[in-house]
């Protein structure tokens, strides 16, 4: 299922590390600050984004990047505009805190040159590294699939000096999605649609579509290991799924079903099989979806609940997903 053929090369490209007790860390992304304190280094976490907030601990942390655009008061659409005009100026939609950092004084900056929403841009973070004496090492993580996530992990260990964590944790993972993958092979797919955004409409992309796969689902408007994509709506009612999922990046599974009311008044909608057989689920994209960690596999399994649900259970927070209608 997956490939074993980067773990050389990761070795390689970061031979070097650091001792543990000698890490100053600071993550400019969520994601980030999950992965060092799931190798158990939240001790040598100095600085986080204001995003940050899993595991709760990190929330104590200083924050040295914030978000650039006041976003609050702007509704679905607005955000969709406003971030993608910045976007297409050359401008990030987050803004490093350089007195902050500086304060923090990290010897190394993780971020993610995910995709240009996402991330602080690189040309900031140059301007950053320059500022800051001593100069920091920086681990930039670009993850488009599962593997990559993984491998990312896996580099992070070798960094830090906590490999062998690493290497537990992912053979943990990988024996997670082989026990959903071995039951679905087994089960004909689900036809389901995964949102990413309710206006305008995005579909999967990244890592979401081969989670859907091992959940056993059949998204076929999903682009796996790209960015996701802005869709019209008439796609969404030409694949008429029999599921069908609302993940607007960013939010909880409690505001996912606050957007997801705004579906409810586009045409077509109570002509969908999802909404005739009450099949349309609002789900913490923030936790599961979103975010290049190890909780995609807990994502996979609230899915393979979602499609299957007479054949997997979910025994995880309640507030994983909310059923729409």
């Amino acid at each position: 299922m997956f490939g074993l053929s980067w773990q050389g090369h990761a070795f390689r490209a970061y031979g070097r590390r650091k001792k543990v007790s000698d890490l100053r860390i600071a993550c400019f992304l969520p994601s980030a600050s999950e992965m060092v304190c799931d190798l158990g280094l939240i001790d040598n976490l100095v600085g986080v984004s204001h995003e940050c907030d899993y595991p709760p601990q990190v929330k104590e942390k200083p924050v040295v990047v914030r978000c650039a655009m006041d976003l609050a008061s702007l509704n679905l659409d607005q955000i969709d505009k406003a971030v993608s005009e910045r976007v297409g100026q050359g401008q990030s939609v987050y803004a490093i805190d350089e007195v902050a950092i500086q304060k923090a004084k990290p010897n190394l900056i993780i971020t993610q040159d995910l995709c240009q929403v996402c991330a602080p841009s690189g040309n900031e973070a140059t301007q950053v590294l320059k500022t800051l004496i001593p100069k920091p090492e920086f681990l930039w993580q670009t993850p488009h699939s599962l593997e990559d996530v993984l491998n990312d992990l896996l580099i992070l260990g070798s960094k830090t000096g906590t490999v062998n964590k690493a290497q537990e944790l992912i053979a943990q993972a990988r024996k997670r999605i082989a026990q959903i993958s071995t039951k679905t092979k087994n089960i004909a797919p689900v036809k389901v649609f995964f949102m990413e955004w309710v206006d305008p409409i995005y579909c999967g992309g990244h890592w979401v579509p081969e989670m859907m796969g091992w959940a056993g689902g059949l998204d076929e408007i999903s682009k796996p290991n790209v960015d996701s994509i802005r869709i019209p709506w008439e796609d969404v009612l030409r694949w008429n799924p029999d599921v069908l999922i609302v993940s607007p990046c960013g939010y909880n599974s409690e505001k996912a079903r606050q957007q997801a009311d705004l579906l409810k008044s586009r045409p077509g909608w109570n002509d969908l099989k999802a909404v005739q057989n009450k099949r349309v689920y609002a789900v913490d994209g923030n936790a599961y979806f979103a975010r290049p960690g190890l909780r995609l596999i807990d994502g996979t399994e609230i899915l393979a609940h979602l499609f299957h649900p007479n054949v997997f259970s979910w025994k995880g927070s309640s507030d994983a997903f909310i059923s729409v209608l």
